[in-house]
């Protein structure tokens, strides 16, 4: 069966049609073009504020006049990420889809049904001229994955609802209704460079197979995170290798699936170290055999640069990436089953003398978020690291007695004859930012089925966007009329 064919066939065609488009974050001048044409061309009025978030207004159906005006948001970006083996250019390709046993997935890359399925569902309401829906401000943010700055600069007074839908939530059971505010760590500087033992081969050594995914809500599965497992071994091997270069994950909010290094042995050791690191790897196998059944490594000459770590540098850096915290900080002692704080050792640059190391902190408290910060950035001291922090968004503090929470949790129940999860999640949403510039405004996010999102493992269930958009409909029809005075 082709995705264009699938129900509801207007948010295929409309995801379809936005997965041609390249959308990487911080790169969406395409994907700002493409939605101002289709607002422009459905004859709406359609805005591009100063720094590329689109707006479309869409006047209520008939008989809706006088319910409260609804903003609709989604994020226009996506996470680009790719297996090693995939040959994809995410600056000039569309995504490559395939439909098998109710999944839609990408060949090799992620999908961009985070949040594609949400800004198709949106685009679906705008062009329909029979669903029934009150007055609408379509809101598309740009940059969500890698800043939230759209969110972060979107100017009050551009919107006038009352209620927002939130369309970025992974799971069609759960209403979400507060998430973690988070930042972004770097520690760079500069080493001493020497010349490797003579008799000394090079190497490259690879981690690779780990599954994993979304930094935030993914971060309480205990996947492996490719940057502490190359470290473990290297730690192992520490007296035996010289180091040239570290090579390990990718974007902050993508658990780290592969890592290499660059590594020079001498001829008399590299057999005992080739099994040293085959005993590792089979251990390793066995501590991620749930949860990272495709682990494993590689280990094969390669052609060295000539130079390595000074030995000092090599011992203390080793140490440090061990000290890193990753992975679950603390629960949440009021919130059963929510990760509160957490930290993603995401990227690992070492290279020519210079190095950068990268993570991304999350909390649903600021202070915690601030006393982890700490501790990363203490640890990274000890290398004598420069230390910045960037990207720092605020949490979304849960209102569950808002209005549309009870709206929407009444109404699942009526629909599905079940609770709803009303929660908080881990990852970044938007709302808690666009809630500084409009905080009378009541939010609420939810979604499909959607996962491994931010990996390429990421795929979207279709029997749960039908689902989704049934909700989502009934949702609209029960939005309440305008308070009179």
């Amino acid at each position: 069966m082709e995705i264009l064919s699938l129900e509801p066939q207007a948010i295929w065609k409309n995801f379809s049609a936005l997965n041609a488009v390249p959308r990487a974050s911080k790169k969406e001048e395409r994907v700002i073009q493409f939605m101002m044409d289709f607002g422009k061309t459905l004859g709406l009025e359609t805005i591009k504020d100063h720094v590329g978030n689109v707006i479309i207004k869409k006047p209520a159906s008939a008989g809706m006049e006088n319910k409260q005006t609804i903003v609709l948001q989604s994020h226009l970006d996506m996470v680009h990420q790719k297996n090693a083996d995939t040959n994809f250019d995410f600056n000039t390709e569309g995504i490559k889809m395939t439909y098998n046993d109710d999944w839609i997935k990408a060949e090799g890359t992620t999908l961009g049904a985070d949040n594609g399925i949400g800004v198709a569902t949106i685009m679906s309401v705008l062009e329909s001229n029979d669903i029934a829906h009150p007055a609408i401000e379509a809101l598309f943010t740009i940059d969500e994955e890698t800043g939230m700055t759209g969110a972060l600069e979107l100017k009050g007074g551009l919107l006038s609802g009352s209620i927002m839908l939130n369309l970025d939530t992974e799971d069609d059971r759960e209403l979400t209704i507060g998430c973690a505010g988070g930042v972004d760590i770097t520690a760079s500087g500069q080493y001493l460079i020497e010349k490797p033992d003579q008799k000394s081969i090079s190497y490259e050594l690879m981690v690779k197979g780990l599954t994993g995914g979304h930094s935030g809500v993914e971060i309480h599965l205990g996947r492996g995170n490719a940057n502490k497992i190359i470290n473990r071994i290297l730690f192992e091997l520490a007296d035996q290798v010289q180091i040239s270069a570290i090579d390990g994950g990718g974007l902050r909010n993508a658990i780290p699936r592969e890592s290499k290094a660059i590594i020079y042995v001498s001829e008399t050791n590299k057999d005992s170290i080739s099994k040293k690191i085959s005993e590792l790897e089979q251990i390793l196998k066995l501590e991620y055999a749930t949860t990272d059944p495709d682990l494993n490594f590689s280990f094969q000459p390669s052609e060295g640069s000539g130079q390595v770590l000074q030995s000092y540098f090599q011992k203390t850096l080793l140490r440090t990436l061990y000290s890193c915290p990753n992975g679950i900080y603390r629960m949440s002692p009021d919130i059963k089953d929510l990760v509160q704080t957490s930290n993603n050792l995401a990227r690992v640059l070492v290279n020519e003398g210079k190095y950068q190391i990268q993570c991304l902190t999350r909390s649903s408290v600021e202070t915690e978020k601030s006393d982890l910060v700490n501790a990363i950035s203490g640890t990274f001291e000890l290398l004598n690291a420069e230390i910045s922090l960037g990207g720092a968004y605020p949490g979304w503090e849960p209102k569950p007695n808002a209005a549309i929470v009870k709206l929407m949790s009444d109404l699942y129940r009526k629909k599905y004859n079940e609770e709803p999860h009303v929660n908080a999640c881990h990852a970044g949403l938007e709302c808690g930012i666009l809630g500084q510039n409009y905080p009378d405004m009541d939010m609420i996010s939810f979604g499909p089925n959607i996962q491994g999102a931010h990996s390429p493992d990421e795929r979207v269930q279709v029997s749960s966007v039908q689902k989704f958009w049934d909700y989502f409909l009934d949702t609209l029809k029960a939005i309440p009329e305008k308070a009179t005075s």
